[in-house]
């Protein structure tokens, strides 16, 4: 069985650079940070703390929204990185799904995100690179930032066949399906039962509801009512949703609590949830992750959410076996 590295993801708020160095603590591989401007704070800052207070575990973010953030800003902002954590930091570029449509606008093309990676690494490199159609390149005086090239391995967030294609011609890994070149790693959600306890329990629902939920967020977001309401329990939902802000600002209410907390709203939807998948005791996890690694993938990037992060952190770094120390 190929190793598999175990990471966490976590998003950027108060509690995350302890969150880090707890991750730290229990051996994880690596703790990403989300990117989302109309969710959470600003992933960076949160970034440069958590570097301060870990010395080993290997710090990313993903996805790294480009909209969101000039290229030339974002190369500042990874050179910044790169120079606090001393070389521990990756980078993961995608097209802007949630961030975008939580704002009501449509997610960036996969050319525009191939642009914009390219002139990245272009920077990073110390070169010219176009920016808004002129020539730029990082400038930087000697002792105000690391000096150049900056190596930070650039990663996206690819599906698809031409999202392959983008991350062969472009990336130096993937967060989505196994690529057949390239590391690749996937999200995944889930929770370790306690002795006895059920996974149809409460506990279990708080625990990983926030994730599970969003297959309704994301199918009324890009299908409308129809979409949602072929879902189990997708009509009351919508309806709810909608009684709360006109046709116009209903993508402001879609995506609230988005992988993080549960609205009222969507707890109506928690006895539909997928209570199977990375969702039991420590030998059924180990299997679970095992197979992930007979997919392809090499490394799994675990999202815990509910009330108790530093439980779940804590409980789903224990299911390595002790032949495999890497799934931890």
């Amino acid at each position: 069985m190929k190793n598999l590295q175990v990471s966490c993801g976590l998003p950027p708020g108060p509690d995350f650079a302890g969150l880090a160095a707890l991750a730290e603590e229990l051996g994880y591989s690596r703790v990403w940070i989300f990117d989302s401007a109309p969710l959470w704070e600003d992933p960076f800052v949160h970034l440069a703390l958590a570097a301060q207070r870990t010395t080993r575990i290997g710090l990313g973010a993903a996805v790294l929204i480009p909209e969101q953030r000039s290229v030339m800003a974002m190369a500042s902002a990874i050179a910044t990185i790169a120079r606090i954590s001393a070389g521990r930091f990756r980078a993961c570029f995608g097209t802007g799904f949630t961030a975008r449509l939580a704002a009501g606008q449509r997610p960036m093309t996969l050319d525009a995100l191939a642009e914009y990676v390219g002139a990245l690494r272009l920077l990073l490199a110390g070169q010219s690179a176009k920016v808004d159609g002129r020539p730029a390149r990082m400038l930087h005086a000697n002792g105000l930032a690391q000096p150049r090239p900056i190596h930070v391995p650039l990663w996206i967030s690819a599906f698809g066949p031409r999202g392959t294609a983008l991350a062969t011609e472009a990336a130096d890994g993937v967060i989505g399906p196994p690529h057949p070149a390239l590391p690749t790693a996937t999200l995944a959600s889930g929770t370790v039962l306690d002795p006895g306890e059920d996974a149809t329990s409460i506990r279990v629902a708080e625990a990983i509801g926030p994730w599970r939920v969003t297959g309704w967020h994301n199918a009324y977001a890009t299908g409308g009512a129809a979409a949602v309401d072929a879902m189990p329990g997708g009509r009351a939902w919508r309806e709810s949703l909608e009684r709360l802000a006109g046709e116009g600002e209903r993508h402001l209410l879609t995506f609230e609590g988005h992988a993080t907390c549960l609205p009222e709203r969507d707890r109506g939807l928690l006895e539909h949830i997928d209570t199977r998948t990375m969702v039991g005791d420590p030998a059924r996890i180990r299997r679970q992750l095992s197979r992930l690694a007979e997919l392809g993938f090499h490394e799994v990037i675990y999202t815990p959410s509910g009330p108790d992060v530093a439980r779940e952190l804590r409980a789903f770094a224990n299911p390595a076996p002790a032949d495999n120390p890497d799934l931890r």
